[in-house]
């Protein structure tokens, strides 16, 4: 899963409409949709019920939700961490084996 498309998926969850999910991250609607489909597809299984014009998530979608909610915190979280890493000073990476193996 690309953490673009989880973003689309809350923006779409949260404002419980394609358009304005679309809105929200200044996207296209047809870009939103997509993502949906595409996160439906690659999960096997439907995220939204689409009832006349309200959205509502099915338990997957629920389930998604949460998860996307932590997945993407804990990302821009790494995000700070590596930029306040990003001082110049080299790490301690170990090199691997010919079998990339940490020696």
């Amino acid at each position: 899963m690309e953490l673009e498309k989880l973003r689309i998926f809350l923006a779409v969850a949260e404002c419980r409409s394609f358009s304005l999910g679309a809105k929200r991250l200044y996207i296209s609607h047809s870009t939103t949709s997509r993502a949906v489909a595409a996160l439906e597809e690659e999960l096997g299984v439907k995220l939204l019920r689409r009832d006349n014009r309200v959205l509502g998530l099915t338990a997957a979608g629920e389930q998604l939700r949460e998860e996307a909610e932590g997945l993407l915190k804990q990302a821009e979280r790494a995000a700070e961490r590596v930029r306040a890493a990003g001082d110049g000073s080299a790490g301690t990476a170990r090199p691997c084996d010919a079998e990339g193996s940490r020696l």
